[in-house]
């Protein structure tokens, strides 16, 4: 059996981690540095550092911040924001980047998908999916999950799962899937949403948004089909900590890298 991983996320707005709920109020969560160094030692699996105003300021992400983190980390480190052309990632995996997460850019140019799978393998990309419940039209099925881009600001015209099949043919390696309904909300993981889309792609599942308890986790691994579980302030705020998180996933039956 594949071993689950626990990801922490740190979300970046002008050098600092931030949190939020449902992608809004955020507020200030610590030293993006200082928190990779604490996670890599408590046995985060990996770690994701998503610059979450990069597309929206139309800036890049921030380089010399990527830098600082992949020198202090032993653990791989996946980096999202602001991403839109093979120099961009060439960049930032010679600032110690891992892998590169992309969202907005791919929802604009497919075939992104498709280049960087080409020049730096499929290992390598992982297409971040944020998505929400909405209307579409009328009656009782006028709900979907659709596919929003430039951190949560803009709908698309992108069905969700539909979406995730075909990064998945294009070349990406991961899916990291985030509920925007659940975000910051504690409540638990969209376990319904998850499930659907880690069954119908053969490519892992990240499973972000919503994680409050160790509980959450356990349902995302089992009800859920995922194959990490990614969250951002119930470590940051040390409310769970991730060594005791594995040992109650071991527990529970669930395969963990300890």
């Amino acid at each position: 059996m594949l071993t689950k991983r626990i990801i922490p996320c740190l979300d970046i707005k002008d050098g600092r981690t931030v949190k939020g709920t449902n992608f809004v109020n955020l507020r200030d969560a610590g030293d993006p540095v200082a928190l990779a160094a604490v996670y890599a030692e408590q046995g985060a699996d990996e770690l994701v550092f998503l610059d979450i105003t990069a597309t929206v300021d139309e800036r890049k992400t921030l380089i010399e911040l990527v830098r600082n983190v992949a020198h202090t980390i032993n653990i791989p480190f996946t980096v999202g924001g602001g991403i839109s052309s093979v120099a961009d990632v060439s960049a930032l995996l010679n600032a110690g980047a891992d892998k590169i997460s992309i969202n907005s850019s791919a929802v604009r140019n497919p075939d992104l998908i498709n280049e960087l799978a080409l020049e730096f393998g499929s290992q390598c990309v992982v297409v971040a999916i944020d998505t929400r419940w909405i209307s579409v039209g009328q009656g009782a099925e006028g709900f979907a999950h659709i596919v929003h881009t430039h951190g949560g600001r803009k709908p698309t015209e992108l069905r969700t799962i539909a979406w995730a099949k075909e990064v998945e043919d294009r070349g990406a390696g991961e899916i990291l899937l985030t509920s925007m309904d659940t975000d910051g909300t504690k409540a638990g993981f969209a376990l319904e949403l998850t499930a659907r889309i880690s069954g119908a792609a053969n490519i892992p599942v990240i499973a972000s948004g919503g994680a409050g308890t160790m509980d959450h986790f356990v349902d995302v691994f089992t009800t859920g089909k995922a194959d990490a579980g990614l969250a951002a302030s119930i470590f940051h705020f040390k409310e769970i900590e991730i060594p005791d998180l594995k040992a109650y996933l071991r527990e529970k039956g669930i395969e963990m890298r300890i």
